[in-house]
């Protein structure tokens, strides 16, 4: 691999502009707000009132699952361990698991009758085993929002209730959705799960998507009078997987044609290209005061790129070094940028870091490259 040592080196050439499909404006949706998002880049492909604050109805309870989730990847809830059922929990508003107060349910149920069945006594019952109170676990919810950049939402409870200062956007829920099946893929089965029985009570999941079109393997449903009707729906197709959000509709029907709407439109004229493997060497670059002088370096992550569908080779990936790097460097240090460039602009751009920890070269290295980088 050649060493980089100049401002811009060129990894894949642009090829001649060919005329390319045409690419339609998204559909026309009545909803107060939506968006589109490819999974793999997290790009938006469409939207509307992205960052609009909303009522989020029970579309709440995929924050309320991603603070559960972790933990029981942390260890500090177990899927088989028994949740006591308070009068709080039992005497939840709105829609229901059935669980009776004062009895012992295992997690794992309850996080089934919250997803499946939207069950707000389940919700509870399920913050409270985590963080003791309904109102301590809700503030957990919005230190997890705020690690995930979730910058217009705040949550008041487990549930999607009314609340005076409970909102989301659909920017935000579509990067909880992303993080949830980044994060959890064994947890996600659930949001495809038909239906679930307890109490001998069965009900159905009241994502309508998952019996209309087969792509769709999640996610969550909402409703209240003042939130409407809302969806996120995540669908997978030729290893394109997109989210969409539709919050503020009027109907059942009209969430479910609003997102499927969206789904055919992004699978129609999108597509997901991914531009580089992370860990992957890239190229040598100077490292003054190294061992050896260069270092290995590539990306973190993988770079992917959502890109209107037939303009992929237009696509130019330009790797930009600092221009002077001195050891030591860890492999979590920026050492320059990469930058995936459509018809002169800027799509997406990672992180250069070194492949593997830098360290200082022996004694005569150091002050060999300490004079070289004067003239550098």
């Amino acid at each position: 691999m050649k060493s980089l040592s100049v401002a811009v080196f060129l990894l894949l050439p642009v090829t001649a502009l060919a005329d390319a499909p045409p690419v339609p404006p998204p559909p026309a949706l009545e909803a107060g707000s939506w968006i589109l998002v490819d999974h793999a880049s997290g790009s938006v492909v469409a939207g509307h009132a992205v960052d609009q604050p909303v009522e989020p109805a029970s579309l709440t309870k995929l924050m309320t699952a991603y603070a559960v989730f972790h933990a029981l990847r942390d260890g500090k809830l177990k899927l088989d361990a028994p949740v006591a059922v308070s009068e709080h929990a039992w005497r939840a508003e709105g829609s229901r698991s059935f669980i009776d107060v004062g009895s012992r349910v295992p997690a794992e149920v309850l996080l089934q009758g919250m997803i499946v069945q939207s069950g707000n006594d389940a919700s509870i019952a399920l913050a409270e085993a985590v963080a003791g109170t309904e109102p301590t676990f809700a503030a957990l919810m919005n230190q997890y929002a705020e690690r995930l950049g979730m910058k217009a939402s705040h949550f008041e409870n487990a549930t999607g209730l009314p609340g005076a200062n409970h909102r989301v956007t659909v920017a935000d829920v579509a990067r909880l959705a992303r993080a949830i099946i980044r994060e959890f893929p064994d947890y996600y089965r659930w949001y495809s799960q038909r239906e679930f029985t307890w109490n001998g009570i069965t009900q159905g999941n009241r994502n309508g998507l998952l019996d209309r079109d087969p792509s769709v393997d999640g996610m969550k449903t909402g409703m209240t009078e003042s939130a409407g009707y809302c969806l996120v729906a995540s669908a997978k197709r030729d290893g394109m997987r997109l989210i969409s959000v539709v919050v503020g509709t009027r109907s059942i029907k009209a969430r479910e044609e609003a997102s499927l709407a969206l789904l055919n439109y992004g699978f129609s004229f999108y597509e997901s290209r991914r531009l580089q493997t992370a860990g992957a060497e890239l190229a040598r670059q100077r490292i003054f005061k190294a061992s050896g002088g260069h270092a290995a370096v590539g990306i973190a992550e993988d770079l992917v790129v959502t890109l209107p569908r037939g303009r992929a080779d237009r696509v130019e990936l330009k790797v930009e070094p600092a221009p002077k790097v001195f050891a030591p460097l860890t492999t979590s240090d920026r050492v320059g940028v990469v930058r995936a460039i459509l018809d002169g602009k800027i799509i997406a751009e990672a992180a250069l870091q070194p492949l593997a920890d830098v360290p200082l070269g022996g004694i005569f290295r150091r002050i060999w490259d300490t004079i070289l980088s004067w003239f550098a």
